[in-house]
């Protein structure tokens, strides 16, 4: 957390309130996030206009100007991060790491309470686009069939330990993997390379389907997340096999199982996303009523 629809909400959050504003300042606490905020950044910042706000993967990228060759700001909300615009008047909270103080009397502020989040500030947008480029695979949304069944099936890994994988598709967590998986009807602990083309179709559809409503619901609020204007999600609400371990599920009824696969704790319906062999569930019988004696 946050994952591809909460970093894609803030960012249609803060695309309105920062595009075209000008960071006046900035200052930063005494703490360090994952990627520390450099001091010798604050003069680079400040005076920039921002051009664009948008999103690549999990990181929200904010183009400025006017400077050259195109800098820009590289957020990553980590765990625990929120990423808003307020009144500067407004009572700062703890575990605030980087406050960009803008022309309009608002503040960008970073706060993190577990500090895996960072901001960092490049002088060149084309060589961290490039960088960025051979970390992260594409987007999920429109992705080509032929790649994803390649990448999918060419591989001995379980199907968690794919959709986690960046490099593969860039966004996709752990809350909505498991989503995407329920959706497709696939069990979490499959190989790549035991799933069929037309499986493999149905995963690509089910990531796209299951982001798409997230990102219509503001994403999941579980605990920290909050939108670019402090706004809670809503898709927690909707979610059919994770964090629901034990609950029913949805379609048939049986309990949500929960097991570690990539290191990671995944939900799925055992009888629904039948077996990490690929063969379906076996069906439980109904007991059989007591027969009385005359």
């Amino acid at each position: 957390m946050p994952e591809l629809p909460e970093v894609e909400t803030v960012v249609r959050d803060l695309r309105p309130l920062l595009v075209g504003r000008t960071i006046t300042g900035v200052r930063q606490s005494k703490h360090k996030l994952r990627r520390p905020w450099k001091p010798a950044w604050n003069a680079n910042a400040t005076g920039a206009r921002v051009e664009g706000v948008r999103r690549r993967g999990k990181w929200i990228l904010i183009d400025l100007a006017p400077r050259s060759p195109s800098p820009l700001l590289r957020v990553h909300l980590g765990m625990s991060g929120q990423f808003t615009v307020v009144p500067a008047i407004q009572t700062e909270p703890d575990h605030l790491h980087v406050v960009f103080a803008l022309d309009s009397g608002s503040e960008l502020r970073l706060r993190d309470p577990r500090r895996f989040g960072s901001a960092e500030y490049f002088p060149d947008r084309a060589a961290l686009e490039a960088e960025m480029h051979t970390d992260l695979g594409p987007e999920p949304f429109g992705l080509d069939a032929d790649y994803f069944r390649g990448a999918v099936r060419g591989t001995a890994r379980n199907l968690k330990a794919i959709l986690l994988d960046q490099k593969i598709v860039a966004g996709v967590g752990n809350i909505y993997a498991d989503e995407a998986l329920f959706r497709a009807k696939l069990h979490p602990g499959r190989t790549g390379k035991s799933v069929t083309n037309a499986e493999c179709d149905l995963l690509r559809e089910a990531i796209e389907a299951v982001l798409s409503r997230a990102i219509e619901s503001r994403g999941s609020t579980i605990r920290d997340y909050v939108g670019g204007s402090g706004l809670r999600g809503g898709f927690q609400n909707e979610f059919a096999v994770y964090g629901r371990t034990d609950g029913p599920c949805p379609v048939c009824g049986t309990a949500i199982a929960c097991a570690r696969f990539a290191g990671r704790a995944s939900h799925y319906c055992p009888q629904c996303q039948g077996t990490a062999s690929g063969t379906p569930a076996k069906r439980k019988r109904a007991p059989r009523a007591p027969t009385s004696r005359p």
